[in-house]
């Protein structure tokens, strides 16, 4: 798997790490909007262009103290605060000693940080990094490349790897115009609009070469060569690379490609693997980068392998011997048994995509299509993505136990001759990265009880570091819970009363939440992607005994939020179930639909509600990492017995419903819901008001206490990526 730099680039990266491509371009930037700004003010820009910042403690406070108005208009983007922040704002800040030394202690941190020579993970090294590809990457709202969970995982795993100076670089898509945006009517039906976003007002820079012009891919799609500019984004250590083809020497079709993150046309979406396969390994070429693992994070970035097979293939090496090559150096992520995650196209589809396969393979493209088939001479069969991805890898996993399991199930028939147990797919459960997803509350209480330094990737994952929880005083714990949820009810009541003017709803409505939503109330939080075996209307199944619970002696409130698919009605109908419910006086005041969710609405959401509910259909979870991220804050989950929560809970730190498949959905959800609704009922509404003198639920915050000890180390991501070096990157 060799790829040969060209000598434009080769001479740009002469004296530099393999992974310092467009360095020069970021601190460009940065030096240019350092001059927009007070002198005392221009450390700033350094921080702003890379988004370290987000998992410092102070990076956040440090921005927001500038102009908090600004800050929240602009999205919490810190390139565009600086951009546009009034001159009397940055004055003033300028002029506040202790905001600027503060400002000049990010700055020196993250440059001690970047210092850090790289460490050695498994088979990769300084010289020879990783290669992470994935269709999009969550690192922080204001850069909006990323849908959902997959795109948040992949950040963290960018970020996790910064942290511990590991050898790895990302490879993604700039979509101009990202994911979708929601708004929701009065009736509750979905509707989506999108804007385009400019990444010259985004923590990235256009790399260039020694001309100083952008460096330009060529990248075969269609009956064409589409041309390609590349961003880059740094992620503390770690760097991302961002394909662009919104060009204007492409055709607007071709400049589309990047427009939309998943869009529903399925040309434009092959379009895009071929774009991140292909392209991504022609930027690897470009860099000068022989990457010692290429890691696809899910199927879409599947078209690589075949790029670097046909180079195998130029070079004399036979088709079979040329795939083991390849394959040899690529691993593999699936992250869900879901059809709709799993694409297939057809030949027709993908010979109008990818018509150089015929060239670059000759008689052999009826074998390179056979790569992606379950029958691989079947020729009526369609090309599956996944399928492609697990025959080109050395190594696949699931991200949990069960989703190992389900995955073996699922693609058993590519191993004909092999039982269940032989199919060589394992897993390794997601974690989340600790300093992005804790409270900052929270964060300050475990720096004090925990032992020094905690979070470092020697301590995080020893459950003797986690001890010390049982030492922290009920009193702190509950009193880091109840500001969190008088944070959340602040901002609940401001963003309800704007979101329900808007859909246009009567005064009397809008108020309720306003006048009725109580820190003081059991606050439940379902916040996900809305789709059908997620299972939202499992909260409203029994619909009497979810009314009667809201305005009972020890009443809850519930705050519920995901987008749903632009082609999926059925899941938009869900929500729609649940505005049906306006009518009743009983919901106006406690419950409350979160409005256009995202990174920023999800961080709010997990570190304020008491409750996190997930509900998915067994056993199509695979993993989830949202109930993680709000553990580590002190929000206590209630889920079925699926994903990583059936290697959580243990009776003690959370609620459980019955994980069992049973191919009868509807009694299923009947069991489930009635399930939920007894836990409500009998334990977890209980327990919650359950108060001595001072007023401190005791065995709600033991089982806070039992949650963060047990969760926090194995569900981190640094115990996650310890977990890929050991078992995936290493070479066995």
């Amino acid at each position: 798997m060799t790829v040969r730099p060209n000598e434009e680039v080769r001479q740009v990266n002469r004296h530099a790490d393999p992974l310092s491509a467009g360095a020069r371009d970021i601190r460009r930037a940065a030096q240019i909007l350092a001059s927009r700004v007070p002198g005392r003010l221009a450390p700033l820009a350094e921080v702003a262009y890379n988004f370290s910042w987000t998992w410092r403690s102070d990076g956040e406070p440090v921005f927001r103290s500038i102009d908090a108005y600004r800050w929240r208009l602009c999205r919490q983007n810190p390139v565009r605060l600086l951009q546009e922040a009034p001159e009397e704002s940055l004055e003033r800040a300028a002029m506040t000693p202790s905001l600027v030394a503060r400002a000049e202690a990010l700055r020196d941190a993250m440059e001690a940080d970047k210092g850090r020579p790289l460490r050695e993970a498994g088979d990769a090294t300084a010289e020879h990094p990783v290669a992470f590809f994935c269709a999009e990457f969550g690192l922080h709202r204001s850069l909006p490349v990323y849908s959902g969970g997959l795109g948040v995982l992949a950040g963290d795993i960018l970020k996790e790897a910064s942290d511990r100076a590991l050898p790895l670089m990302g490879i993604g898509l700039m979509y101009r115009q990202g994911y979708f945006h929601q708004r929701v009517d009065a009736g509750g039906w979905q509707h989506e609009y999108w804007y385009g976003t400019d990444p010259e007002r985004r923590a990235c820079a256009r790399i260039t070469g020694g001309d100083g012009l952008p460096l330009v891919l060529k990248v075969p799609v269609w009956e064409e060569e589409l041309a390609a500019h590349v961003w880059r984004v740094d992620v503390g250590k770690t760097p991302l690379f961002l394909l662009d083809t919104d060009l204007p020497e492409n055709t607007p079709k071709q400049r589309f490609i990047t427009a939309r993150l998943y869009e529903g046309n399925r040309q434009i979406r092959l379009a895009q693997y071929a774009l991140l396969g292909v392209g991504g390994v022609k930027l690897l070429e470009a860099l000068g980068i022989e990457p010692a693992i290429i890691h696809m994070n899910e199927g879409h970035p599947a078209a690589a392998t075949l790029e670097l097979v046909g180079r195998e293939v130029a070079r004399g090496i036979p088709f079979k011997e040329a795939c083991d090559r390849v394959s040899r150096r690529v691993v593999f992520t699936t992250h869900t048994p879901v059809p709709a995650g799993n694409e297939t196209y057809t030949r027709e589809e993908v010979e109008q995509v990818m018509p150089h396969l015929n060239a670059q393979f000759g008689m052999n493209v009826e074998s390179v299509l056979g790569l992606g088939r379950y029958e691989p001479g079947n020729p009526h069969e369609p090309f599956g993505m996944t399928a492609l991805a697990i025959r080109m890898s050395r190594s696949t996993n699931g991200v949990s136990r069960i989703h190992g399991e389900v995955s073996r199930r699922l693609w058993h028939s590519l191993f004909p001759g092999r039982s269940l147990e032989q199919v060589p797919i394992r897993h390794v459960t997601n974690g989340v990265h600790m300093s992005s997803w804790i409270g900052p509350a929270m964060r300050r209480l475990l720096d004090q009880y925990l032992p020094r330094g905690w979070h470092a990737a020697e301590q995080i994952t020893d459950p003797d570091t986690w001890k010390a929880v049982d030492d922290i005083p009920d009193e702190d714990i509950w009193a880091v819970r109840r500001a969190a949820s008088k944070r959340l009810v602040g901002w609940v009541r401001s963003k309800t009363v704007t979101d329900r003017l808007t859909r246009g709803d009567t005064m009397e409505y809008v108020m309720k939440a306003a006048n009725a939503f109580d820190p003081d109330v059991l606050t439940l939080g379902f916040a996900r992607r809305v789709a059908t075996y997620k299972r939202l209307h499992l909260l409203i199944q029994d619909r009497e005994r979810f009314l009667r619970l809201l305005e009972g002696p020890r009443p809850m409130q519930l705050l519920y939020a995901g987008k749903a698919h632009p082609n999926d009605d059925e899941a938009k109908r869900l929500i729609v179930q649940f505005f049906g419910l306006k009518s009743d006086p009983r919901t106006g005041g406690r419950v409350a639909f979160m409005e256009d969710y995202d990174m920023g609405l999800a961080g709010i959401l997990t570190a304020g509600c008491d409750v996190w509910v997930n509900l998915p259909r067994p056993p199509l979870e695979a993993s989830g990492t949202s109930g993680m991220k709000a553990a580590f804050s002190g929000t206590l989950n209630l889920s079925v017995l699926d994903g990583w929560w059936a290697e959580a809970y243990d009776g003690s730190n959370g609620w459980a419903i019955d994980g069992t498949e049973d191919p009868n959905a509807e009694a299923k959800d009947a069991r489930d819901a009635a399930a939920l609704f007894d836990l409500l009922e009998r334990e977890v509404i209980p327990l919650y008001y359950d108060r001595d003198l001072q007023g401190i639920p005791r065995g709600w915050v033991a089982r806070i206490k039992a949650s963060l000890r047990t969760i926090g180390p194995r569900f981190c991501a640094t115990r996650m990526l310890d977990e890929y070096v050991r078992d995936i990157y290493t070479t066995n």
